[in-house]
């Protein structure tokens, strides 16, 4: 089981074994450990892998590491809305706490899977007092390798259920797929869709377990033809969408888990010249700038993701100071916005 509490690092091999066993020089394994780019790419992948698989600890510096000002903020993308409400979020809650910020776009991993040591090296070498990660999927060893550096961590909508212990902020999800679905019940429509990110991911299912227990509590028998997964893909969803309208009795309204996938049932829709929301209502999920730019404007539950992530620097502040927050999982409200996208169905 993995532990979050500040725990002595155990020991571990010498780095003269991990040279060993990588059949390199002391100094050279030294050189991969600290980030350094002098490093033949073939050198650095054995002397990476004799690291995993030794379960090489390197030294904390600990104590730099609270003077430093410096926490990290790994986020999924830095190519989305989504990425923008969450570094808003970090960096005003950052100038509150006297903190600077530093960004990365996602862990990389190695061929074989693996998470790639530089990135986790290079926190240690640069100071950081902290990290927080949006959206990412971490591994047993990337939270195993953080608890023995005595990093402290939080996840902002955590991709997966973090192990017991793990601090983490996230929206209000199966609430959120309760309040879309009821918002379409109270308009008339019995023959709702769900159009959901990934099966195995907490958001995803959360909103179909809302929009599932809805249906149950308004005597909806629900359709397992109904109920579609994308991916949190546009286009994918677009596909989802028209495999829907091809049902024998395909559905008045659909609740899309994402504004993104969103834009693609409107792209499948107007394909078949059907209207929003004459023929067809929908509500995303998000509330992100995409969702008012959309024609007509969607109808959707806002989490707030700016909210969340200040949420998560404040708790990070906390911990960094020694605290333990009460409570390792804090949900913030969501909440329906009402457009035009909506609308009762066609008699």
């Amino acid at each position: 089981m993995v532990r979050t509490e500040s725990a002595s690092v155990t020991a571990g091999p010498t780095l003269a074994v991990v040279a060993r066993e990588a059949g390199v020089s002391v100094p050279t394994a030294s050189k991969v450990v600290n980030g350094r780019e002098d490093v033949a790419p073939e050198t650095r992948r054995r002397v990476t892998e004799a690291l995993d698989r030794l379960g090489y600890v390197r030294r904390p510096r600990f104590e730099a590491a609270k003077a430093s000002g410096l926490v990290d903020l790994v986020v999924h993308s830095l190519e989305s809305s989504w990425s923008g409400a969450v570094l808003h979020g970090v960096e005003a809650a950052a100038h509150d706490a006297g903190l600077e910020v530093v960004v990365s776009a996602g862990l990389t991993r190695t061929r074989g899977g693996r998470p790639e040591r530089g990135w986790l090296d290079k926190l240690i070498a640069r100071g950081s007092s902290g990290v927080l990660f949006n959206l990412a999927e971490l591994t047993e060893s990337q939270y195993v390798w953080l608890n023995q550096h005595r990093i402290p961590y939080v996840l902002i909508d955590p991709v997966l259920e973090p192990p017991p212990g793990v601090v983490s902020v996230g929206a209000a999800n199966w609430q959120g797929g309760v309040t879309a679905t009821e918002h379409l019940l109270s308009l008339g429509h019995e023959r709702i869709a769900v159009i959901a990110g990934h099966q195995r991911k907490m958001c995803s299912s959360a909103r179909v377990a809302g929009y599932r227990s809805a249906l149950a509590a308004a005597g909806i028998r629900q359709r397992p033809e109904y109920v579609r997964h994308a991916g949190f893909d546009e286009s994918v969803a677009c596909r989802r969408m028209r495999e829907l309208l091809d049902l024998p009795e395909p559905p008045t309204a659909v609740f899309v888990c994402s504004d993104r996938m969103a834009l693609g049932v409107y792209e499948a829709l107007a394909e078949r010249g059907l209207s929003v929301p004459d023929d067809m209502s929908v509500v995303g999920f998000d509330d992100l700038p995409e969702a008012r730019w959309l024609a007509p404007p969607l109808t959707t539950v806002r989490q707030p993701l700016s909210e969340m992530a200040a949420t998560a620097l404040r708790l990070l502040v906390r911990m960094m100071a020694g605290d333990r927050p009460e409570s390792t999982r804090t949900e913030l409200s969501t909440r329906l916005v009402e457009r035009a996208s909506t609308a009762g169905p066609r008699v």
